[in-house]
């Protein structure tokens, strides 16, 4: 009999590749509004008097742009465990989500250079994190065997 084979995860590497990568696309808010509002100088997320570093929602930009790596992370996690191809799943969700979020800032009613830099940025850090993610998964995906159960066959009766 062969070995049973059943996928599997590395929890602790996984998950410590998604701290790290919710802390990349943290850092890519923080420098995508820096460009925009510095070297471009359109007002992202802030009233052009805020300057380069902006107000408090440059922070939470980046709080949230943090929490969608380890939302992804969750959810690479779960397709891991239970589909086939989990990182096939996870690149189409993410590029969907990601399209979401280049698409929404471009229906507000904002100056259009504000609508185009916050598309950018979120088409940035939503590629860093499917990129990142994708990769770690590879690194965390381990495949467990299950040795066979052996059964015990008793001799027909002969009686």
């Amino acid at each position: 009999m062969a070995d049973i084979e059943r996928p599997g995860v590395n929890a602790g590497r996984l998950w410590a590749s998604g701290l790290a990568t919710a802390v990349v696309a943290a850092l890519l808010a923080i420098v995508g509004i820096m460009i925009a509002r510095g070297l471009v100088e359109v007002a992202v997320l802030a009233p052009k008097g805020e300057g380069v570093w902006g107000n408090a929602n440059t922070f939470t930009y980046a709080l949230l742009s943090g929490a969608a790596a380890l939302l992804a992370t969750g959810l690479m996690h779960l397709l891991i465990l239970a589909v086939a191809t989990p990182r096939q799943f996870f690149t189409w969700i993410m590029v969907l989500v990601t399209l979401i979020a280049v698409v929404l800032p471009l229906s507000l009613t904002v100056d259009p250079g504000a609508k185009v830099a916050t598309a950018v940025i979120n088409l940035v850090i939503g590629l860093a994190i499917t990129i990142i993610i994708n990769s770690a998964s590879s690194a965390a995906l381990v495949i467990r065997r299950d040795p066979p159960t052996e059964q015990w066959h008793q001799p027909p009766n002969t009686y």
